[in-house]
């Protein structure tokens, strides 16, 4: 008897009950991709900073490189142009990010070390990508280490004070816990199109306010962000993946989004108590190459 022609309708539903089950646990806000998110983990040492410092830092080779390789497409959408960096431009912004990581950080004060690392994130993971290019996705970048990890995030890519940092270290054990700010997410860049947008100039200790509030305000208010059809609202998976980072509740979150939301928006969120859905685009935030 060939038990495997038997069993073999028996293994493809089980196979196929098993992914089912899986959709479903992946699916919609409150799902279990929330599970696999990185929590907020405190790195004490980068706590320290010095509250009387008025040292800054010297962020215009990052304006340089966007206003020349950063553009907007017919969506509003801030896209970078990854295959036209040349071995110049790639150079600029390694050099750029050699700086940084050349600085005392602990040395500065609050408001410029948000701003050091937030830009840094963004320059090192657009570095990242140019290193990999051409690519469909961030997360086809798979040089993380550990048997289950994907993506660049838990690779060591720079050495600040002795330390080696991986984007997930500054991301979730500086950004995050350090600052406790949940408009952190609308400037930290992943390099995808489901990604708050990578702003066209650099955070400073002086527009650092003013930017994440434009950031906030403006993801919010994009699709990407925010949508309301059908009888349904869907956010994009940042509220459900760090929802600890916007109240720990879905009420919060959508209070949160209340905060940010044009007149229009915001009224039609008031029938709506939490979010029915998430969304997200991992598509590589990368402007079409221009036809010869």
């Amino acid at each position: 008897m060939n038990t495997s022609l038997t069993f073999a309708p028996l293994r493809a539903l089980t196979r196929l009950a098993i992914a089912g089950a899986l959709a479903v646990f992946l699916s919609g806000f409150g799902s279990g991709e929330r599970l696999f998110a990185p929590s907020a983990d405190l790195w004490e040492r980068w706590e320290e900073h010095d509250p009387s410092s008025d040292a800054s830092i010297d962020h215009e080779p990052w304006n340089a490189f966007l206003a020349r390789y950063l553009v907007v497409d017919s969506e509003g959408a801030n896209l970078v142009q990854y295959g036209l960096i040349s071995a110049e431009g790639r150079q600029a912004l390694a050099s750029y990010i050699n700086s940084l990581a050349a600085q005392p950080i602990s040395t500065f004060g609050r408001d410029e070390q948000k701003a050091y690392w937030i830009n840094l994130y963004n320059a090192l993971t657009v570095l990242v990508v140019v290193d990999h290019y051409p690519v469909d996705s961030i997360r086809d970048i798979d040089i993380s280490p550990g048997l289950f990890s994907s993506g660049p995030w838990g690779k060591g890519l720079v050495t600040v004070e002795g330390e080696d940092l991986s984007l997930n270290d500054i991301e979730h054990r500086i950004l995050r816990p350090v600052w406790q700010d949940p408009r952190i997410h609308y400037a930290v860049n992943c390099a995808s199109i489901g990604c708050p947008d990578l702003q066209p100039r650099a955070y400073t200790a002086a527009n650092i306010e003013a930017g994440l509030e434009a950031a906030a305000r403006a993801y919010v208010n994009d699709p990407r962000g925010v949508t309301v059809e059908e009888g349904r609202v869907t956010v994009s998976k940042i509220y459900d993946w760090f929802i600890e980072d916007f109240g720990h509740t879905p009420e919060s979150v959508m209070a949160h989004i209340r905060e940010y939301a044009e007149p229009d928006l915001k009224a039609a969120l008031l029938a709506f108590g939490a979010p029915d859905d998430v969304a997200y685009d991992w598509s590589l935030n990368a402007a079409p190459a221009p036809r010869s």
